[in-house]
Parts: C-alpha cells; structure tokens; sequence
C-alpha cells in the first residue's frame, strides 16, 4: 500500500467556480479515484483560498467583511463539488483556525531559516481605494514589451515583474494612479535556492511540457527574491516582533493549505504521508505552475525540517468558451453552480476530461457539449450496456447466461486497465478516454456483428455467449470508468455485483440482474 496526497489548487472565495476552473481541477478526483480502486492510502486535499486583496475587494463592492463573502462562497464551492462528485478526503479553508495555527507556526520556523531576510521595498498603494494592493492589482504597461499587463508579470511577454517597475501604474479595481509606499519586510532569498530549486525541476522532466517551460524560463531569468508579508488587514497575522501590522503574504500561506488540511486528514499518519515513500501529485492550471514548483518547493527547502517535496505536477492549459476568453468581469463564463442543475455530472466530467485543455487551449461550446454527450455517452456507451442488459432480461430470463470469456476480449480488457492507469499517473486524461471509448466502439461492433436478436431463435447457445461476453464487457467499462464517471459507473456496477477494486472482475454465469435503467437521456440541441 502507497501513500498518496493528491492536492488541487485553492480556489479564491471571491467568486463563483466557473468551467475553467472545473477543468483544470477535475483531473484531481480521477487521480484520488483511481489510487483508492488501486489499494493506495489516498489523502485528497484542497480547500477554498479566503485571504487576500481579491476576497478584501469583493467585500468592499458588497459592503460585506471578507469573513462573510469567503464563507459564503466556500459552501457555494463544496456544494457544487459535492454534486460534481469530487471525492475529497479533506476540503477546508484558509480562513480555518487549524490552518492559521498550521501556517504561524510554519512560519516562525522559517524565519529562523538563513534563507529569510528583511529589507526596505516599495509597496503600492491606492489612495482611492484606502488599500495597498496585491502585485496582481496593479496595472499598467510593461517595461519591456511596452504592452499592457498587471504587476506580477507580464501576460503578453511573460517577463516576472516588479510593480514599481511598471509604466503608468494603476489600480486594476478604480483605475486610478497609485502611488508607492516604503515598507519593511520580510523576503525568502530565492535567488540563493536558485540551485536547489533548479536541481529538484531538472530531476522532473517527465513534468508536463508547461510546467517544465515556465519553470525553465522563470530559473534562467534569474529567481527574485519575494516578500513574505503584506501590509493588510485581511490574512494571517506574522509572527515576529514589529510586523504586528502586517499579514502573511497570500501565496507563502495558501500553498501550505496541503500541508494543514493533509494533517487533519491523515491525523496520525501524517509524516508517513509526507515521508520519503509517499508521492504526491499537484493539480491545477498553467497560472499557477510557478508556485507548485518554486514558491512551494522554496518554501518547504526553508523551513528546514525535510519536507516531501512535489513528485507530479498535472498543469492544464486555459478553457475559453464559444471561441473567447473566459471573463467574469465581462460575465462571459458558465458558472458551475448553474450548469449542475441543467446536466448529469458525468456529461460534464466526460466533456471536460475528453476535450480538456490538457496539452493546448481547448474551447467549451454548448453545441459540441451536447454532441459529444449524444453520440459517446448515449449513442455509444449508454446504449452499449442498456442493450446488451435489457437483452438478457426480455429474452434470457434476466440472468447471465453461460459462457466463457474469449481471450481477445479478455486480453483488450487487461491492457486496458494496465494502460488507463498508466495515462492517469502520467496525467493523460484525454488519451485514456479516449482508448477507453476505443473499447466501447469496439463493444457495439461485436454485438451488432453477432445478431444475438437473430441467434437468439437460430442459435440459442451462440447468443448466450454472445451476452455472456458483453456483460464482462460492460462490467470491465464499469469499473475503469468509475475514476472518470463515478454515478453512471456506481450504477453499472451495482447492477452486476462488482466493487471499484482496479482490476477486470467477472459477473459469473446465473447471477440475476435486477431492474436496468437508461443511464443517459439525450440532450436536445
């Protein structure tokens, strides 16, 4: 039995979950799925982002305190991952007294670290808004491209900036200038874990394509140092003398979010879970690779107390919908909270899982949405394993009939499950999918070139088999699909007596199938 910790990344409370988000998280819950089918003691963790400028912005607009719209959206999100059928072991919140107790004690350890040092820097401040303001809400135009962009880095060249470094700063809430203030404190030197830092990536190069070039490029452009504590109200107090006033900065806390909630949930097994046999997999979208590979990585080295460090790092590309980029501000988006009350979860996590932005930018349209639903869920899947069962029912007295498996069936089954678990420790979501359907295509074509509905009254024996084949068949699809599609797969499984163990298990001959349902109702276009 392995330990596995599968962390996805924290969402800010300062919203609502749209697609975006749902795609570039969903390969979690198939990673945690899979692990536990697998016999793995699985740790899957993540938790809603509260602190922070963005949830302090929200609460403004609302005339709310931060505390209010975090909480609100944090149960908005466990509601909608709850009916997306996310299986987390663990989902908690920044904002949680475990966590702030799990960071300042983290914190006071590291700042004993030779890596931690104080210095004078310029922080912005919006005189408008009465606010100083995250790197990321400060806009204006890049230093070195000339384009526009915000104060962490570049959008459009990609260079890591400074905001003071920015032409024409502004505030990105009331477009107004913003001045720059001096302020003490405290900074992890990552340019003297530079070579640590670039050790431990060179030792990754099976990671995505994404997570290795932005990674590259941010080492050869030399580490910055970056500061650890902020001047706001809303976050973690820091735990040193003199910096009473001022907050943990944001991306030193929320990283350390997997740490706090897989220690509430692995209790006493928690330094097994982050021992030197455990492996770890990070989910998230191509944002935020730079913090799952040196800010969390920096912060880990630091602290000093030999931390597990990151093994997998499963980055995705951006979702845009109907041909545009994602936009909340324009409310261009389909927020997840809507859209699981119009679809079943599993179409959902079908259309995301097999046209993910997985390796490149990928498009959500309703239209294919629902093509891609009709024609492989319903056309192909679905209608599979409702007529091969409701078959046995109507014409064989509803129970298996003899036979033995044929050996290429047995054979396309077994590679199958041997190859799916492959792609998914490798993070190829699409691929597996797709190989999966190959089998589901490959099912109908066998069914149809038998004609049990002729051999039923030609050749009694033959169609018998014929079934028999077909239910290992359904029940093989059942099971490995049960990571991607969890409620049509637990239905399936149900009705042929099999459990979610990652292995080909058989429904034998006589056993009874009780009453067999659609599992997927054609969506009008």
């Amino acid at each position: 039995m392995n330990y596995i910790l599968v962390g996805s990344a924290w969402v800010y409370a300062n919203g609502s979950l749209h697609i975006g988000h749902l795609a570039g998280l969903l390969p979690a819950d198939v990673i945690a799925r899979y692990h536990r089918a697998k016999g793995d003691k699985v740790f899957f963790v993540s938790g809603s982002d509260c602190h922070g400028t963005p949830v302090s912005i929200r609460a403004k607009q609302e005339k709310k305190s931060p505390q209010e719209i975090s909480d609100a959206y944090h149960e908005e999100f466990k509601e909608c991952f709850k009916k997306l059928g996310f299986s987390y072991d663990f989902y908690t919140k920044t904002s949680s007294q475990h966590h702030k107790e799990f960071v300042t004690e983290f914190h006071k350890k590291l700042y004993h670290s030779s890596y931690i040092y104080e210095k004078e820097a310029p922080r912005a401040y919006c005189g408008h808004c009465e606010n100083f303001l995250a790197d990321r809400y400060v806009t204006g135009l890049c230093p070195v491209c000339k384009e526009a962009t915000r104060g962490d880095q570049c959008n459009c060249c990609g260079t890591v900036l400074e905001p003071e470094s920015l032409l024409e700063p502004e505030c990105a809430v009331c477009h107004q200038p913003v001045s720059f203030q001096t302020s003490k404190h405290l900074y992890i030197s990552l340019s003297k874990l530079e070579p640590r830092i670039k050790s431990f990536i060179n030792a990754h190069s099976h990671w995505k394509k994404n997570a290795i070039a932005f990674s590259e490029k941010y080492i050869g452009e030399g580490l910055k140092d970056r500061a650890l504590t902020r001047d706001l109200d809303w976050g973690i107090k820091v735990p040193k003398e003199g910096y009473e006033n001022k907050t943990i900065y944001i991306w030193t806390e929320n990283v350390l979010g997997y740490l706090s909630a897989s220690k509430e949930a692995a209790g006493e097994e928690f330094s097994r879970l982050w021992g030197k046999e455990a492996k770890h997999y990070y989910v998230h979208g191509k944002d935020n690779i730079p913090f799952h590979t040196i800010i969390l990585p920096a912060l880990l080295i630091a602290n000093g107390e030999g931390w597990h460090l990151p093994d997998e790092i499963v980055s995705s590309e951006h979702l845009t919908l109907e041909g545009r980029k994602i936009s909340t501000s324009q409310n261009h988006a389909i927020w997840v909270k809507d859209i699981i009350t119009k679809y079943q979860p599993d179409s959902l996590r079908y259309y995301l899982l097999a046209n993910g932005p997985e390796k490149k930018d990928a498009d959500f349209s309703i239209k294919e949405f629902k093509t891609s639903h009709n024609s492989e869920l319903v056309g192909a899947y679905g209608n599979f394993v409702h007529r091969s069962l409701a078959f046995i029912k109507k014409y064989l007295g509803g129970a298996v009939p003899e036979g033995k498996i044929e050996r290429e069936i047995e054979e396309k089954i077994d590679k199958l499950f041997k190859e799916t678990g492959e792609r998914i420790e490798t993070g190829h979501f699409r691929e597996a999918v797709g190989r999966i359907f190959e089998l589901v295509r490959f099912a109908n074509k066998y069914f149809d070139s038998e004609q049990p509905w002729i051999t039923r009254n030609t050749d009694k024996k033959k169609c018998e088999n014929t079934l028999f084949q077909c239910v290992q068949i359904s029940a093989g699809l059942a099971v490995i699909l049960y990571p991607f599609l969890p409620f049509s797969s637990k239905r399936v499984c149900e009705w042929l007596g099999l459990s979610e163990k990652w292995e080909r298990q058989s429904v034998p001959a006589g056993y009874v199938l009780p009453e067999i349902e659609i599992l997927f109702e054609r969506l009008e276009k």
